[in-house]
Order: C-alpha cells, then sequence, then structure tokens
C-alpha cells in the first residue's frame, strides 16, 4: 500500500474538474453532429463508408522536468506516440500528424529536440509530418517555459470500427506494459521530487508507440483503451457499455520501479487514479490467448 498522501489535487490539478469539463462541452461538441464525444478519437465521416479518426493532446508539465534533464527529445516522442495511440483505440490506421510548439522565447535546439522526437515515432508508425506552427508568447508563457501539442488523424472502415459497443461480461481485460510513467501525472510527480530525488529512465521514458500490438490484436478485439489521465480504470470505463464494469487483478504484473518510488509519497488508491502503473494499454479480447490478463468485464 502507498506510504504517502501526495494527491494530484493538492498539487494542482482535478480529475474531477476535468471530467466535468467534458461533460459541459458535450452539448456544444455534439451539436456539430459529433455522435460519440468523450471517446479517445473524433469521427467524422466521409460519406464513402470511412470515417476520418483524429485526436489532439499536449505533453503537459513533463516539459518542464525533461527541459531540466535534458530530455525533451523524449518530450517529442510522447506527444507522437499520445496521438497516435488514441488515434488507434477505434481500429483506425494513423496517416498524419501535426504539432504546435509555443514558448516565452523559442529555443532553436529546443524546438529541434521536440520536432526530432516526434518525427521519429512518425517514421515508425508510417504517419506523415505534415506540417506545424511554432508561437513566441512572451505576455503568455513565463521565462523559459514551453508547451508542446499535436494532432494526429486517421482513417477506419466504418465495418471495421471498434467501439466497446460488443463488450460482454466475462471478456478478458489484456494489458500491454508501459515504459513507465509515460506523459501523465507530472505535476503530482514533480510534487514528490520535492521530497525525495528519482532518476530512474522509467521517469522520462517516452510513451510506447503501440500501433504494432493494435494491428495484432484488432481483428478480434472487442475494444481498446489507452491509459492515460484517469488510470486503468477511468480509461476502461470510456469504452465499457452501460451495466458493464472492469475487475482488475492490480498485482498481476510487475510495476516499474518508478511506481514503488512514487508508493512511497502517494496512496494505492491515488496512484490507481492518476498512474498506468505499468499497463500503457489496454485491449478487450473474448479469447485472449497467450496475453497478459489483468481483469475481467463483469456485471456492474
Amino acid at each position: 500500500m502507498g506510504g504517502g498522501d501526495r494527491t494530484y489535487e493538492a498539487a494542482g490539478v482535478s480529475i474531477d474538474r476535468g471530467d466535468a469539463v467534458v461533460d459541459r462541452l458535450r452539448t456544444a461538441v455534439e451539436s456539430t453532429g459529433v455522435s460519440a464525444s468523450g471517446a479517445f478519437a473524433g469521427l467524422h465521416p466521409l460519406g464513402d463508408g470511412r470515417y476520418l479518426a483524429a485526436s489532439t493532446d499536449g505533453v503537459g508539465t513533463k516539459l518542464t522536468l525533461a527541459r531540466q534533464r535534458g530530455a525533451l527529445r523524449a518530450c517529442g516522442a510522447d506527444l507522437a506516440a499520445h496521438c497516435i495511440n488514441d488515434v488507434i483505440t477505434c481500429g483506425a490506421d494513423p496517416l498524419l500528424f501535426l504539432d504546435y510548439v509555443a514558448a516565452n522565447r523559442i529555443d532553436l535546439e529546443q524546438v529541434a529536440e521536440l520536432v526530432e522526437g516526434a518525427a521519429e515515432v512518425c517514421r515508425e508508425a508510417g504517419v506523415a509530418l505534415v506540417g506545424g506552427e511554432t508561437a513566441e508568447l512572451p505576455g503568455i508563457y513565463r521565462e523559459d517555459e514551453l508547451d508542446f501539442a499535436g494532432t494526429c488523424v486517421g482513417v477506419v472502415d466504418a465495418n471495421r470500427m471498434i467501439d466497446g459497443a460488443i463488450i460482454d461480461e466475462g471478456d478478458a481485460v489484456v494489458g500491454l506494459t508501459s515504459a513507465g510513467v509515460h506523459a501523465n501525472g507530472f505535476t503530482l510527480v514533480r510534487h514528490v521530487l520535492e521530497e525525495e530525488d528519482y532518476s530512474g529512465h522509467d521517469l522520462l521514458a517516452p510513451t510506447r508507440l503501440y500501433l504494432d500490438d493494435v494491428r495484432r490484436l484488432r481483428d478480434r478485439a472487442h475494444a481498446f483503451a489507452h491509459v492515460t489521465g484517469g488510470g486503468i480504470l477511468g480509461n476502461l470505463a470510456r469504452v465499457l457499455p452501460g451495466g458493464l464494469r472492469a475487475e482488475i487483478e492490480w498485482y498481476a504484473w510487475e510495476r516499474p520501479p518508478v511506481f514503488a518510488w512514487l508508493a512511497r509519497h502517494v496512496a494505492e488508491e491515488e496512484l490507481r487514479r492518476v498512474f498506468n502503473l505499468g499497463i500503457g494499454y489496454l485491449a478487450v479480447l473474448p479469447d485472449p490467448g497467450d496475453e497478459l490478463v489483468i481483469g475481467r468485464i463483469v456485471r456492474a
């Protein structure tokens, strides 16, 4: 069990407030023709039996720590992998990526590290980095601050779309391991670092790209979920039909060492709400075969 009382909300980030924002904006979003807001990827019909799938995200406060430790290239990889991972949850093939860098003052080397890191992941995924934007905003960002955001767009045939609708009681929850913290929860991580230092590779290791895993499993998957802010249960809930829930076996896998360090300062319940705890992606399968099963779908 966790040995501390540090929380994400006390550090300055409220998961509940973020969920409330999504709920508040749902009506406005759905008024534009979207019928499934809140999913990992937004979908738009092309009219020929295919849908565009898109996702936008940022790296967040991991940038602050990565800049201090000379690891901005990893944040570039984080951004591309994160957005691609979101898009492929619905069965889409990712096509293109765009990025946005904003700072108090643009530092060429820092921007190059970020974009080169993103480009490396895009090459691995066969995704075109078609453009981006760089903005100097001294009235918005403090000195030495920067932000990095991006958008991935893919395409999926309607008859191959994966949305969780056919998830059934007894389906297995399969976990795909993470490289560490990935890119969520760093506001809390930075608060813990004020108490105890940590320099293991799994702290700043970039988000894993799960494209090959998804392509291997998608012909038999009932759903995929990308484990980001909200943890395993919070993200799995985004694809579960009503009347079902997941029971997770929390010690069915070995957690990377960084989570043992965090557990000395953060209670177990909070760790589960905020971090991936070593599982960066989930597949819901009727027959898991030799995959790592970390839970089952049961009646709510």
